[in-house]
């Protein structure tokens, strides 16, 4: 709300596109809420819902491209740029994508206020008085990469949209400091990760030594997750990119063991 008050006049009508907690949260910062593009809006606010359909996502289109006089165009503000959401039956399309439907009927993008944008991670250090912060998400692009440029401390856990593949190639600016099976770890000790004179490295039991280009796991540990966090240092400590690696399969198709 931060942003919305910066950019649109106090107590002014919103154009909000999206579920009733974000409608709530306009509304409590002042603002009167609308649906239709017909009561002059001066701000966009777009987030997710499943219930979201063509008419909503026309209406912010239509308050989008309307022209006030001396106004050349109304602030857009959208509150994530997920492209996907992990769901019960699989991954479905996100924020991101609902956001791009509008992006190309109005011809602009919108402001992001969420991941990986900083305003979400500022407010959330000013909330709670604390720059020592740990962030957790299961997305590299977003949680990892906002985390990252806010200088905050993340973990990456494994039981959303990307997993162990996506964290061997994690580019710089999108790698985490901790990597999870699921949340149930954070409670537990992480295990020490050591890089050998050699360039080989140790997390726990398990290491990780480069041949050439091809990464051979000597010892596999007592979790199958230490090998990956392993390779991951390794892979990101060389400089090069995970392409001019060879990397066992196993470490590509890790997958957590969800227990009941």
């Amino acid at each position: 709300m931060s942003l919305l008050r910066e950019l649109a006049p106090s107590g002014s009508t919103i154009l909000v596109v999206g579920g009733e907690g974000l409608t709530s949260e306009v509304a409590k910062a002042g603002f009167v809420v609308t649906d239709s593009a017909l009561d002059n809006p001066a701000a966009v606010v777009q987030g997710f819902s499943p219930e979201l359909g063509w008419k909503h996502l026309a209406e912010a289109s239509f308050a989008l491209n309307a022209r006030k006089p001396g106004v050349s165009e109304i602030p857009w503000i959208a509150t994530n740029m997920d492209w996907t959401i992990p769901v019960a039956r699989g991954v479905a399309p996100g924020n991101g994508t609902l956001v791009s439907a509008v992006h190309l009927a109005v011809g602009r993008l919108p402001v992001v206020a969420g991941k990986p944008e900083l305003p979400i991670f500022d407010e959330a250090q000013r909330r709670f008085a604390t720059s020592n912060m740990l962030f957790i998400g299961d997305r590299l692009d977003t949680d990892i990469k906002g985390a990252d440029a806010a200088g905050l401390k993340s973990a990456l856990v494994l039981t959303g949209i990307d997993h162990a593949k996506q964290a061997l190639a994690a580019p710089p600016g999108s790698r985490p400091t901790y990597i999870l099976d699921d949340l149930r770890q954070l409670h537990e000790p992480y295990p020490e990760t050591v890089t050998h004179a050699d360039g080989s490295v140790s997390v726990g039991e398990a290491h990780v030594v480069k041949r050439g280009m091809e990464l051979v796991v000597t010892r596999e540990g007592t979790h199958p997750l230490d090998a990956v966090r392993a390779a991951c240092t390794l892979i990101w400590d060389s400089g090069l990119a995970i392409y001019g690696f060879t990397v066992p399969e196993r470490l590509h198709a890790y997958m957590p063991r969800i227990d009941a």
